[in-house]
């Protein structure tokens, strides 16, 4: 299975943003602390250079899994999306069959996600059960409480 997600040309600036933080500021402050706790003693007994040790352990994983990540992200045309159909990026407004709430969605990589300003991983059940559907069409969606139908009203880029 690939690991290749598609992202906006500011998700993926985000990304590495976010990379570039963690390396060339939290890095260095780490490595600092560690120092620092190092200076104080004996090592066995100094909870501050173990908690500084296991911070350096948690960011440097944090760092590998964004490396991974940056390197199998692909920046998406968002101008070349096919609007008459639901993919990675479209933005589209839903219509809740059971109670008639309307909804505005873009279908985003999961680290691009973000339920308050609209975004929704394509990997949630909701964004997996969108995919590939047309204009007009009734999605029967299995979710964690059930089947939900959405109504697609409509789909832009």
């Amino acid at each position: 299975m690939s690991d290749i997600s598609y992202y906006s040309e500011e998700g993926f600036k985000k990304l590495k943003g976010e990379l570039d933080f963690l390396e060339q500021t939290e890095r260095p402050r780490v490595s600092n602390d560690i120092a620092e706790a190092r200076d104080k003693g004996d090592l066995s007994e100094n909870a501050e250079y173990h908690a500084a040790k296991e911070e350096q352990s948690l960011l440097e994983f944090k760092i590998a899994q964004l490396k991974n990540v940056v390197s199998n992200a692909r920046i998406l045309d968002e101008s070349q999306l096919d609007t008459s159909k639901i993919l990675i990026h479209s933005k589209v407004k839903l219509k809740n069959i059971a109670n008639g709430m309307e909804f505005n969605y873009q279908l985003v990589a999961d680290s691009e996600t973000d339920i308050k300003n609209g975004k929704l991983s394509v990997n949630s059940p909701i964004g997996k059960g969108l995919l590939g559907y047309k204009l007009g069409d009734i999605a029967e969606i299995k979710a964690p409480n059930g089947i939900m139908k959405f109504e697609i009203v409509e789909i832009s880029r």
